[in-house]
């Protein structure tokens, strides 16, 4: 599959085979609009409250809400939202207030299996699944990896449908390097080279 980078506001469907027989297709979107309100207490461009999921959650934890630190300070937080996907949110060091939302994958399918954020130095990666009847016990239909580095304005995307999600994330040189694992099925993805088969 050929590398793509796009703005974080922008959608990215790369429909790639995981189990066979489904060829790669894109599609573009403009992002949803954020329904958060600047708080007036920031000052320093991150202006915006840290926007919860709006999915019903009882249970211990919370699925569809996650936060990482990353090394210098930074805070990056991502939800769901019910019809809409994944939403990505981060505040400087120094800073109150959170960057608007921004839409990381759009989807219309039920949430599944939770969020799975991690940082590796200054690379941050995602892990997230969707189905149509995943609060029924259904197995996820759409997987979707993704990676930023530096300033968090870009993210790489890859999307995988028919597919149970990427169990595992490791990270090689220094976070220059990303290995999505499940079983035997690996997905890298490099700085030089974005995303590759």
């Amino acid at each position: 599959m050929k590398h793509l980078r796009v703005p974080a506001g922008t959608l990215l469907f790369a429909a790639v085979v995981a189990c066979g027989g489904q060829d790669p297709t894109t599609a573009r979107t403009s992002p949803a609009p954020s329904a958060s309100k600047p708080t007036a207490t920031s000052t320093k461009g991150a202006s915006y409250e840290l926007r919860r999921s709006d999915l019903p959650w009882n249970g211990t934890g919370d699925p569809y809400n996650a936060m990482v630190g990353l090394d210098d300070g930074r805070r990056v937080a991502m939800h769901h939202r019910r019809g809409k996907g994944l939403f990505e949110q981060h505040s400087g060091p120094q800073s109150d207030g959170w960057t608007r939302p921004r839409l990381i994958y759009g989807t219309k399918t039920e949430a599944c299996q939770g969020i799975h954020l991690q940082a590796f130095g200054e690379t941050v990666t995602v892990t997230a699944d969707f189905g149509l009847y995943c609060s029924d016990g259904e197995p996820p239909m759409e997987s979707i990896a993704a990676v930023s580095v530096g300033n968090l304005h870009t993210w790489d995307h890859h999307l995988t449908r028919g597919f149970d999600g990427w169990e595992r994330v490791s990270a090689g040189d220094g976070g220059r390097e990303i290995t999505f694992r499940r079983g035997s099925s690996t997905l890298r993805w490099s700085r030089a080279n974005g995303f590759s088969k």
